[in-house]
């Protein structure tokens, strides 16, 4: 699953609980730091994945003609080009992979701020973000689920994509991170 813009504050905080929960860290100057840090990462590669993609769509648009006189699958295409420009966009498209490249890159980023101390090896460290970003994801459709259950319970009904929507959905999502513990 792709990660957005507006998971990533989210994600980022789940990883610092998550690494404060291990026992196996002590934070030098508190979680907000790190949970800077891990937000600056996150929206990097999110935001190269966006580039890549807008890069594929336009590629797409320019050949559309051809696209509809040869009746290629846009879909499919547009994967095959995705792959294609992936590397000089500097994206993995294995899920797997980009979540343990950013724990990479996220512990690397900790360390090099000094905003933690650790007596365990490096791996298990990247392997305890690496768990909170799967765990994110995976918990996150079943949290927007009751979210979007507790919207559709109210008597004004709200319509999806405006500004009251997103506002109350955004108080919703953070309640219910709170209620099963995650903030």
């Amino acid at each position: 699953m792709k990660v957005t813009l507006a998971q990533i504050p989210h994600l980022a905080n789940r990883v610092a609980v998550e690494l404060a929960r291990s026992g196996l860290v002590t934070m030098t100057q508190g979680m907000d730091p790190i949970v800077a840090e891990a937000k600056k990462i996150l929206e990097e590669s999110v935001k190269q994945e966006a580039a890549l993609e807008a890069r594929v769509k336009e590629i797409v648009n320019d050949n559309e003609d051809e696209i509809d006189f040869y009746q290629a699958d846009d879909r499919q295409l547009f994967f095959m080009i995705k792959k294609k420009l992936a590397p000089e966009y500097g994206v993995i498209l294995s899920y797997e992979d980009r979540f343990s490249d950013l724990a990479h890159k996220i512990l690397d980023a900790i360390y090099e701020e000094d905003l933690m101390n650790y007596d365990v090896s490096e791996n298990r460290l990247k392997n305890i973000i690496y768990d909170a970003i799967t765990s994110f994801i995976a918990d996150n459709d079943e949290i927007e689920r009751a979210v979007n259950e507790k919207m559709k319970s109210f008597q004004k009904q709200l319509i999806p994509g405006t500004d009251e929507y997103e506002l109350r959905f955004e108080k919703l999502y953070r309640e219910e991170l709170t209620r099963r513990g995650l903030v």
